[in-house]
């Protein structure tokens, strides 16, 4: 094993650990934040210059007055600074849940001003280590065996400290090169603190603006963030990637090392590549780049369209270029994952934007909107197919790319009062990061077009007669269920009818009634068939036989 060495250089700091704050304290320290973030934001805005032709009414003398008697009380560093840095620079301050909520948010365009997001686009991410000695304690806590026992070295200094886990590289007694991460002390009680109070945070918000469904958002990001602080499940991820791509070799997902793997610790394959930003991944030949371009367009399309199961925090750190022209995906701890009926309608959007469909590009998206209080679906759906047209005019990267048409079409939502699910949120940052990372390698390069030939393939196996079996052996036991209980409702229903038609009723309209009790009841068998196995061919006897009989009684 390596002897201890120094556990920091220049770029990182030693992480003072302390004991996580209670609700209490927490509390106290998030409420001096949001109270001191407000009144910065007041000062910032009356300290703004007056637009042209805007006039200032009394409620703008108050807001000077608040100002001025509040500033004081500011932190001279933030006080004379715009809103949208202060709050980065709170958020920074709150620590590691705020950080990633930060993240979260810089994506919602469809809700936050861009001043906002874009700032919200710098929050740190580097946070300071745990020492290499307390690194080797929590290992043996966690896996609950000596160091010495699974590893052969680790390295003392850390590749990476996120505001969740920190990591290092490593080789196992038998020689494997791996990465270790492991979540910092106190994260996780951190985490369900904070998500409890940004819960209740969300609920207030959704008093004064509900139409911006806030508790939603929140409750979506504090779900996402406790899953990431439990390793299992990121192990889970890869290997679930793994099993997708397997008939793909030149798309990878790092191997996991279960005895090395805990809650709190997660070992896996190192990747011995090149990052697609840098120097070597530049001087790679045009045709390997092509040919990777080409492999990240299939993984991504396939990811997103094909299994519904995708890396929700794609950007370029996160993609590693492997034997000159396999594509690595690591970080796979936060994952997005779309229901089938989702999954198809964002896969028939995607394939009407590629082939220049803007009318039913735009149908498609806004069949997937949420629409709050007030929204508009028709004039959503009217500007979406305007920017759509426009697209198709002028696609590239430079001017107006795929990734930028979708990101502005969902931004769009929120001046319609039409908002979208995180998932399409997180499909957008894949996009977007897989556009990116294409620029840096081919400029300019026709996103569109590399796309069709993915997209056409998956729109076109959706009709594939095998897969339409596959998809109809899913329902199978409901399809089953459905027609033993259809005969007995049928039966039921024509005993009913029988009875009732035997021999002459005092009342005229009594017979008339029982045929049409049965005549619904052969209606009712039809309509439970129709829904449980969604084919309206099948029950169609059935509404014949119904509609027969009430006809002929009604004669």
């Amino acid at each position: 094993m390596n002897p201890p060495q120094a556990p920091w250089d220049s770029e990182f700091e030693l992480l003072v650990e302390k004991r996580p704050a209670g609700l209490l304290r927490r509390s106290i320290t998030t409420v001096h934040h949001l109270a001191a973030l407000t009144f910065g934001g007041v000062r910032a805005y009356v300290c703004r210059p007056p637009k042209r032709g805007h006039k200032r009414g009394p409620g703008f003398f108050m807001l000077r007055v608040i100002a001025f008697f509040t500033s004081p009380f500011l932190k001279k560093e933030l006080k004379n600074l715009t809103f949208p840095i202060q709050l980065r620079r709170r958020l920074e301050m709150l620590g590691p849940t705020y950080i990633k909520l930060g993240q979260v948010l810089s994506l919602r365009e469809d809700i936050l001003p861009k001043s906002v997001t874009g700032e919200l686009k710098n929050l740190l991410d580097r946070l300071p280590i745990v020492t290499y000695e307390r690194y080797r304690e929590l290992l043996e806590d966690g896996l609950q065996r000596p160091v010495d026992s699974m590893f052969k070295s680790i390295d003392p200094r850390p590749i990476g400290s996120a505001s969740i886990a920190q990591t290092h590289r490593a080789v196992t007694v038998d020689g494997d090169a791996v990465i270790i991460k492991l979540v910092k002390p106190g994260i996780k009680r951190t985490l369900q603190v904070d998500a409890r109070l940004i819960g209740w945070f969300g609920s207030t918000l959704e008093i004064f603006i509900p139409q911006y469904q806030p508790r939603r958002v929140l409750d979506e990001f504090t779900d996402y963030t406790l899953r990431e602080v439990n390793l299992r499940l990121e192990a889970d991820n890869a290997e679930t990637f793994a099993a997708n791509f397997k008939d793909q070799p030149d798309v990878r997902f790092p191997k996991i090392y279960r005895k090395f793997t805990c809650e709190s610790v997660l070992t896996m394959e190192f990747f011995d590549g090149i990052k697609p930003d840098s120097r070597a991944a530049l001087a790679l030949s045009p045709a390997e780049r092509e040919e990777l371009l080409d492999k990240g367009a299939m993984a991504i399309i396939r990811m997103l369209y094909k299994d519904g199961f995708f890396h929700a925090d794609l950007h370029p750190g996160n993609l590693i270029i492997l034997n000159r022209t396999q594509a690595g995906f690591i970080d796979l701890g936060m994952v997005g994952r779309f229901e089938d009926k989702l999954r198809r309608t964002l896969l028939y959007y995607y394939y009407c934007l590629v082939i220049g469909d803007a009318e039913n590009a735009a149908r498609y998206l806004a069949s997937v909107a949420q629409v709050g209080r007030g929204g508009n679906v028709d004039a959503f759906r009217r500007a979406v197919e305007d920017i759509s047209r426009r697209w198709s005019r002028m696609s590239n990267f430079d001017d107006f790319s795929l990734a930028q048409l979708i990101l502005e079409s969902v931004s769009m939502g929120g001046k319609y009062r039409i908002y979208f699910p995180m998932e399409m949120v997180l499909m957008v940052k894949a996009l977007v990061t897989f556009e990116g990372v294409g620029n840096i390698l081919k400029p300019g390069f026709d996103v569109a077009g590399l796309s069709k030939k993915h997209i056409s393939k998956l729109f076109v196996g959706q009709f594939n007669p095998v897969t339409l079996f596959k998809e109809s052996l899913r329902g199978a036991p409901e399809v089953v269920d459905a027609l033993v209980k259809a005969p007995l409702l049928i039966t039921q229903g024509l005993r009913f009818l029988e009875e009732a038609t035997k021999g002459p009723s005092e009342n005229p309209l009594s017979g008339l009634r029982g045929t049409m009790f049965a005549g619904f009841s052969l209606m009712s068998g039809a309509l439970i068939l129709t829904f449980k196995t969604e084919n309206w061919e099948m029950s169609l006897p059935f509404f014949l036989i119904a509609a027969f009989l009430v006809l002929r009684r009604g004669d």
